[in-house]
């Protein structure tokens, strides 16, 4: 997912020392049965702003997620959440310490809605009424043949299913629905725009967790072929369905008495038949992380991608007829060294 754009890299080589993100969360508990969640975001190296990464457009803080929980998992195992939150779908996880995985940057989903879940005995359900229009991340559903977000037309479903298999051994097991997920324009592809009909997702994942370690697996697949994944000035590439997938472990031990984690990791995006442009995007990420305090966690990372498949125009349409800037042969090695801190 490391896409370069002509606004924050230039030339083969880049290097950077930045503050990625910084985040603000806020519980209130407001009684037995009622809480409130609110979360502050500041990410100037992720943010759709325009400009450079010291524009100030693409250095605003953002409400990224809110809402307002009923819910007393001591007397009862339902609940009820209203307002911007994950959607739930997919594992969407990563062993990684920084790097997420393409499953996550293809299907993880943000938006209004109104979830309800289920909880007791390893047991997690949670059904979402989404609102319809293209949402944060991951979900769209057209209103009236529009983006706009005036109907909770979209659902999403995750059921999943946490047991012991042996000694200190668990193993989760998942699978989740999703009636529009973002995959659905057409021709050209611009992210976020309307779409003529919606294209659901299916996903399937499971995580088999020891004392110090952990393997982990997760397929999405979107229901029909994206109409938006056939130029007609490139005929010999027909329409394809949208598929991620990972498979990742990760071993935890010590370092001169500091928890330390080891992690390998395999993505992948798959937009296209064999042979086109826009074919698929692979990341391998291996890892190093140390805990120097319980908050305090210092990390480097090893990551390299081949492909280049991003979401807008990703099958041409901005570059004249026959022309795309997806590029199956791209490749890019990225050495990263960072620190995670909280309090």
């Amino acid at each position: 997912m490391r896409h370069p754009t002509s606004s924050n890299q230039r030339t083969k080589d880049v290097s950077e020392a930045v503050l990625h993100s910084a985040q603000l969360a806020l519980t209130a508990n407001l009684g037995e049965w009622v809480t409130g969640y609110v979360e502050l975001l500041y990410d100037p190296e992720q943010s759709f702003g325009a400009g450079t990464l010291t524009d100030v457009n693409r250095n605003q803080v953002q409400v990224r997620r809110g809402y307002v929980m009923l819910g007393n998992l001591k007397e009862s195992p339902f609940y009820a959440s209203l307002g911007k939150m994950a959607v739930p779908f997919g594992l969407t996880d990563t062993v990684n310490p920084f790097t997420a995985s393409t499953v996550w940057h293809a299907f993880g989903g943000l938006a209004y809605g109104l979830n309800g879940g289920y909880t007791q005995n390893g047991l997690n359900v949670n059904v979402m009424a989404v609102q319809g229009g293209a949402q944060f991340r991951g979900a769209n559903v057209p209103v009236d043949d529009s983006n706009v977000p005036s109907k909770l037309n979209n659902v999403a479903v995750d059921v999943n299913y946490t047991f012991a298999v042996a000694t200190d051994m668990n193993l989760l097991m998942g699978a989740s629905y999703l009636k529009g997920s973002a995959y659905c324009q057409e021709f050209p592809i611009t992210h976020f725009n309307s779409c003529q009909d919606e294209n659901g997702a299916y996903d399937v994942y499971t995580r088999l967790s020891g004392q110090n370690w952990q393997v982990k697996a997760e397929v999405a697949q979107t229901e029909d072929k994206w109409s938006g994944t056939f130029n007609p000035s490139i005929p010999q590439f027909g329409p394809s369905k949208v598929t991620s997938w990972d498979i990742g472990a990760q071993y935890n031990t010590s370092i001169l008495g500091l928890p330390t984690d080891y992690s390998i990791e395999f993505s992948r995006f798959d937009t296209g038949p064999s042979g086109s442009p826009w074919e698929k995007q692979d990341q391998w990420v291996l890892c190093m992380a140390t805990y120097i305090t319980p908050s305090a966690k210092l990390f480097g990372e090893y990551i390299h991608t081949e492909g280049y498949a991003p979401l807008n125009f990703l099958t041409g349409g901005n570059l004249g007829n026959g022309v795309t800037h997806s590029d199956v042969d791209a490749r890019s090695d990225v050495l990263l060294f960072g620190a995670n801190v909280a309090f």
